[in-house]
């Protein structure tokens, strides 16, 4: 009987790959993916660069909010004017609200006059779940260095409401400036907020 348990756990942890959980401070969760054009992207492709990882899902109102109000957009382009790399990722499964091909996810970026450094399709979840990303939008920063040095939502306003982005304190911003000057990032996690990303 032992021996069954124990081939039901070898094949189970077979079948699925355990991660090691993301961990504020430590080492950012290696990944490969395929971006909207289809060309392979690791995160070891920007060493030594800030990169931060946005979990998106078109029809999300969470997403909505910050979309439709130009927010993340503001925020896409400060971050790579100071040099940052913005990955956005889309995990929404085949069939699943969010899903998109790459064709259709460049076009709602271009439509939402986004600037991404790239967009990786995610349908099977893998990145998403070695991250542990539970909503869209969830925001990680991670450092020149490979660590991560925040994770959690956009902002400290967890609504749906676009009229509360403008007493948020911007919390992706906050850490990415606390980087650039060279200080310790003041609040590496937040609660994520938004709906549940759709594996």
């Amino acid at each position: 009987m032992n021996r069954f348990i124990n081939a039901l756990f070898v094949a189970s942890a077979l079948a699925f790959p355990a991660f090691a959980a993301p961990i504020v401070g430590e080492a950012a969760p290696a990944f490969t993916g395929t971006d909207a054009d289809g060309q392979t992207v690791n995160l070891s492709d920007y060493a030594g660069k800030t990169v931060v990882l946005e979990w998106t899902n078109e029809g999300c109102p969470y997403v909505k909010k910050h979309y439709g109000s130009g927010n993340m957009q503001k925020t896409q382009a400060a971050a790579e004017a100071d040099g940052a790399v913005w990955l956005t990722i889309i995990s929404s499964a085949e069939g699943k609200q969010g899903y998109a091909t790459g064709e259709h996810a460049k076009a709602v970026a271009a439509a939402a006059k986004a600037t991404p450094s790239d967009i990786i399709l995610d349908p099977k979840g893998e990145i998403g779940r070695a991250y542990e990303a539970q909503t869209t939008p969830h925001m990680f920063v991670i450092d020149g260095s490979g660590k991560l040095v925040y994770a959690g939502g956009i902002d400290d306003k967890p609504t749906a409401d676009p009229a509360d982005i403008a007493t948020a304190n911007n919390l992706v911003l906050a850490a990415l400036d606390d980087l650039k000057n060279g200080r310790p990032v003041a609040t590496p996690e937040s609660e994520p907020y938004g709906c549940s990303v759709k594996y």
